[in-house]
């Protein structure tokens, strides 16, 4: 608790607001590449997390809509550590994202190999 006390005299001080990237993602393109930049470099948790920013960029309601899910479903799968495929599958899609499986290339297909 005090350690949160101690934030928010530092915001009221220094007029600090949070970050928060679902600002930042405003077209298509971007959004592709922070998807696709999280998938390669991060951890499934991190690509969902990435995923739930994307979708609050677009709109919880509207993304739910063009899925074809509930929003109170979007939301379950969006904060679940192991979403069904299936799921994910429908917000890509009604993202406009595919996934296209293509192969690694050779230095990291080495890199992984010698760890």
């Amino acid at each position: 608790m005090k350690e949160m006390k101690i934030n928010e005299d530092i915001k009221e001080k220094y007029s600090v607001t949070t970050f928060d990237s679902a600002e930042y993602l405003d077209n298509d393109e971007l959004i592709a590449l922070y998807l696709s930049e999280t998938l390669k470099e991060g951890t499934d948790q991190d690509f969902i997390e990435a995923l739930n920013t994307v979708a609050r960029a677009k709109g919880m309601n509207e993304l739910a809509k063009k899925a074809g899910i509930g929003r109170e479903s979007l939301y379950q799968t969006l904060n679940s550590q192991k979403p069904r495929f299936e799921s994910i599958r429908k917000i890509l899609d009604a993202l406009n994202i595919e996934l296209i499986p293509t192969v690694k290339s050779l230095e990291k297909s080495v890199r992984y190999t010698n760890k």
